[in-house]
């Protein structure tokens, strides 16, 4: 079970987390370009539609990157495996 727990930590350590972080900035970027099209345009209708879309994609993809998030920490604590926070100190499993 040892080294199941160290097969663990690491992907959480090493795939999940990055991936989180990389998805919640490009989330994140997306929202900021939204919000700036939405402003910057404010005459252009076309151009302010746009932005609202992407302000609404950016909130969604936000969404579903923390509900990931938190559904991962739920499973790793069902498991009594730690939690993905832990895995950045590196206590999962232990």
């Amino acid at each position: 079970m040892s080294v199941l727990n160290q097969f663990l930590d690491k992907v959480v350590a090493q795939i999940i987390n990055p991936l989180i972080l990389l998805l919640s900035a490009v989330a994140f970027v997306v929202f900021i370009w939204g919000l700036f099209e939405f402003i910057a345009h404010a005459g252009d209708s076309k151009k302010r539609e746009e932005g609202n879309k992407a302000i609404m994609w950016g909130l969604i993809g936000l969404v579903i990157i923390f509900g990931a998030y938190g559904l991962i920490n739920v499973a790793l604590a069902s498991f009594n495996l730690g939690t993905v926070q832990g895995a950045l100190q590196g206590q999962v499993g232990q």
